[in-house]
């Protein structure tokens, strides 16, 4: 890659603009894991017709109390309904979160996939990258695509 092309610019952004990408950033952090649960939790009700708490806990490779407590979060944020000993169902807000979340990860894997990269590195890069896009590059994201599989 050519360094030129990649030099950093000498003046600082002003401090709202700054200040406005990391708040961004950090929304972004605090949606991606709840975002990851629903989108897992969709896909388990699907294929199994259930999802419990255990299931969670080893495909996100957490601790059962780490998944305890992300799922408390859910149930605190309206995405998840959950009974002690009971499957985890999704809230039709829970449903709509996955479903975003599931159309954003197969978007970005298939801009990685487009760009050359194989599947398997495709779809663990995009478990970060999907998170972190703006909605208007998503946008260009789609484009991209489009004029690629004309």
């Amino acid at each position: 890659m050519n360094k030129a092309n990649l030099q950093v610019p000498a003046i600082l952004p002003a401090e709202p603009v700054q200040a406005r990408r990391f708040g961004r950033m950090r929304y972004a952090q605090s949606t991606a894991l709840l975002e990851d649960y629903v989108e897992l939790i969709a896909d388990l009700l699907t294929d199994s017709g259930e999802a419990r708490l255990v299931d969670i806990a080893r495909r996100l490779g957490v601790a059962h109390p780490t998944a305890v407590k992300a799922i408390n979060r859910l149930k605190r944020e309206g995405l998840v309904k959950a009974e002690p000993y009971r499957s985890v169902f999704l809230t039709s807000a829970g449903r709509k979160m996955a479903e975003r979340a599931r159309l954003r990860h197969r978007l970005v894997v298939a801009v990685l996939e487009t760009l050359g990269v194989p599947t398997e590195t495709a779809e663990a890069d995009a478990e970060g990258i999907e998170h972190y896009v703006s909605d208007v590059t998503m946008q260009a994201f789609t484009k991209f695509i489009q004029s690629h599989r004309s």
